[in-house]
């Protein structure tokens, strides 16, 4: 084991380099923070659900709410900068949409990040993060980190923790050559030789998508929707419903009462969890139709169901599906099985090893997070540790969304400002 430690301490450094970390970067750069910064990386290179990027898919948020300009809305690394530095922003503007497609904001994505790329160690997996103590208190943290056959140390005086979410698989279901997360969907399906059936589980954007693009590409295969509701639920985009995921709407629900942030939860969950967009649920719908009209229905909705069963072989899966009022079971034989069930917050305390012991927890015990995205600890320990994402439960809705990213970057370069001045002061 090679280490740095003991030759340079960063003022921060940012575990993940997805939009949450590549917004906080563009912030210290912009704000003239002055700190020595370094991002670890696991991939190889950027990326961001570069599974999903599927044909004609659109963001579900506007081109404004990028890396930047919410907080800055003259930023050199806003969308619309990167436009017109790729020569399109008139047709753009013509194309009178809020709503880019996502292959073109995940171009967006890596145009910035290539201005970061002495900042950055892509191939970097973060295997322990230990603490450096000075007489009882913690004053930095060790980051331990594998290089493909390399093991390197950074030291830090500040973390900020972006590792992004985990796919989410059904109880009892196991990723496989023919069983898939969504998040695999164009890699894998390569694999597939003239399928027979494909089988979607999932009610959520995700299945929809999955769902249309399986049955459009495949077009001598039956494509089969499984979820539990009796359709698709329409994603609530309205105007006012939106405001949960403006700036001063964290405000409120980090001092709000903890009922009070349960109701929101509940209340505005239908603008972003299992929803689709109305207008995809509509062309869904028309297609299930036309092939009844037909008499070829190779869309088949298998509404009011769940998987009861799952075996999978070399050429496929075999699959039990219940149909929920009556009882009645069917077994189905497919190609493929793809779940499109969602992802989970990675848990930020599980990497912090013996430093986990002086975090606050919650009653469910997850991490306490103060409003600045600081994990709250210890007197004991003056090392900063932030977190993005995995703060639904302090900070609302718009934790793990681009909603509030180019706001949140900005607000967590202030306070490490600020811690940086009283450690000088």
């Amino acid at each position: 084991m090679s280490s740095t430690a003991a030759e340079h301490v960063h003022d921060l450094v940012g575990i993940g380099f997805g939009p949450s970390n590549l917004a906080l970067a563009i912030a210290l750069r912009e704000q003239g923070a002055g700190l020595d910064a370094v991002f670890l990386e696991r991939q190889s290179e950027f990326g961001w659900h570069r599974g999903m990027l599927i044909e004609g898919t659109t963001m579900q948020v506007s081109f404004l709410k990028d890396l930047a300009t919410m907080r800055n809305p003259s930023s050199e690394y806003s969308f619309l900068n990167y436009l017109k530095e790729r020569g399109r922003l008139v047709d753009f503007i013509n194309h009178k949409t809020m709503f880019p497609s996502r292959l073109e904001f995940h171009d967006y994505l890596e145009w910035a990040a290539d201005r970061f790329t002495d900042q950055v160690e892509y191939g970097s997996e973060v295997v322990a993060v230990r603490p450096v103590t000075e007489d009882g208190v913690v004053v930095a943290c060790d980051v331990v980190v594998r290089q493909g056959e390399a093991v390197t140390t950074r030291r830090a005086r500040n973390l900020v923790i972006a590792t992004g979410l985990e796919p989410a698989l059904p109880e009892g279901v196991e990723p496989g050559a023919r069983v898939w997360h969504s998040h695999e969907l164009l890699r894998r399906l390569p694999e597939l030789d003239s399928p027979r059936r494909l089988l979607v589980l999932g009610a959520g954007q995700s299945g929809a998508e999955v769902v249309d693009h399986l049955h459009q590409r495949f077009t001598g295969a039956e494509v089969c929707a499984v979820f539990a509701k009796y359709g698709y639920t329409p994603a609530d985009d309205s105007s006012f419903a939106n405001r949960i995921f403006d700036p001063a709407a964290v405000d409120e629900f980090h001092h709000a009462p903890e009922d009070v942030k349960r109701m929101l939860l509940e209340y505005h969950g239908s603008t972003n969890y299992s929803v689709v967009d109305l207008e995809l649920i509509d062309e869904l719908y028309r297609r299930v139709y036309q092939e009844k009209v037909q008499g070829v229905e190779r869309l088949r909705i298998l509404n009011v169901s769940r998987l009861t069963g799952l075996t999978a072989h070399e050429a496929g899966v075999r699959a039990q599906v219940e149909h929920l009022p009556t009882g009645e079971r069917t077994v189905l034989e497919a190609d493929a099985l793809v779940c499109a069930t969602g992802y989970r917050s990675r848990d930020p305390l599980a990497m912090l090893g013996e430093l986990a012991g002086h975090c606050v927890r919650l009653p469910d015990g997850g991490p306490d997070v103060d409003r600045d995205y600081r994990i709250a600890t210890g007197p004991e320990v003056r090392c900063g540790i932030y977190l993005q994402g995995a703060t639904e439960w302090t900070h609302g809705l718009s934790s793990t969304l681009l909603s509030n990213t180019a706001v949140r970057a900005g607000e967590i370069v202030q306070s490490l400002t600020r811690s940086a001045a009283l450690v000088t002061a």
